[in-house]
């Protein structure tokens, strides 16, 4: 069976991601993640489980708090939400029939273009990290508006693609799994270009889920090698996310999700403002990668 396959694989991937993060930690750096930094992992993940999403509402959480320099936000978030994620995959994704060619063409572009565009984002100077996220936040903003009133493509009822559409969705998920290096989350984006090319809104489920599990551990070793990312707070995001994965896919039923959603669009909204304001601030030295 396919989707036995598919998460086969992806424990690999679990197992080779933490081997590397594991290798990549200085012995004398302190890892421990603070109660403050649990709790962001915990809540984001928790939500992002129900669909909210964890990569904006984590920068704004960051930004808003100061936990994390902004040069380095784009690592922390990949490193440290890969493996709540590969969870999330692990729960949801055996639950939905899709075309096996349309999953597989769609999570290996998305891992293609992580593993290309991890490598761009890790080396970007603070000013240009600070105005990509400020701009991904907005257009993630976007889509949430674009969900909460209803003005998003209905979609069909196809669980697979063929000819044009099939190399439509690639190429798209391509570009997508590179921009999600950038702090730009998969989920919205995703699940318009699938409603868009006129397959059933419940097959978005397996592919963006796979699509962010495959390519974040492809991605997040790229941050990992290159430094650019905070520790801590990583660790932070992981191990507070899992048990919260957990709760939110089992556990819970009945949150206020349409006020809590408008609460999350407005928090990403200030973010992104604050982001741009200082991505146009004049030049500073810039700051080491990883402190």
């Amino acid at each position: 069976m396919l989707a036995n396959v598919v998460l086969g694989i992806l424990g690999l991937m679990a197992v080779w991601f933490c081997l590397v993060w594991l290798k990549g930690l200085k012995k004398e750096e302190s890892v421990a993640p603070t109660p403050h930094l649990f709790t962001v992992g915990f809540v984001t993940n928790f939500f992002d489980t129900l669909g909210i999403g964890s990569f904006a509402p984590t920068t704004a959480w960051f930004k808003g708090a100061g936990l994390v320099k902004d040069r380095i936000i784009p690592g922390t978030l990949n490193v440290g939400h890969t493996l709540p994620v590969i969870v999330m995959s692990f729960i949801f994704i055996q639950r939905v029939e899709v075309e096996p060619l349309t999953l597989a063409l769609m999570l290996a572009a998305a891992v293609i273009g992580a593993y290309l565009g991890a490598d761009i984002v890790s080396g970007l100077p603070e000013r240009k990290v600070q105005l990509g996220m400020g701009i991904a936040l907005l257009i993630t903003a976007g889509f949430m508006l674009l969900g909460r009133l209803d003005l998003m493509p209905a979609g069909g009822d196809a669980i697979g693609l063929s000819g044009t559409r099939l190399i439509i969705a690639v190429v798209a998920n391509f570009f997508l799994g590179a921009l999600m290096t950038l702090g730009i989350g998969l989920y919205a984006p995703c699940m318009a270009l699938i409603y868009a090319l006129g397959m059933s809104p419940i097959v978005a489920f397996p592919i963006m889920m796979g699509s962010c599990a495959y390519l974040m551990p492809t991605a997040s070793v790229k941050f990992v090698k290159n430094g650019a990312l905070n520790t801590k707070a990583a660790v932070g995001l992981a191990l507070g996310g899992i048990p919260a994965v957990f709760i939110a896919a089992y556990l819970v039923t009945g949150l206020p999700m349409n006020v809590l959603t408008w609460l999350v669009i407005a928090v990403i909204l200030y973010t992104a403002v604050t982001m741009l304001r200082s991505g146009m601030k004049p030049s500073v030295e810039a700051e080491p990668v990883g402190k």
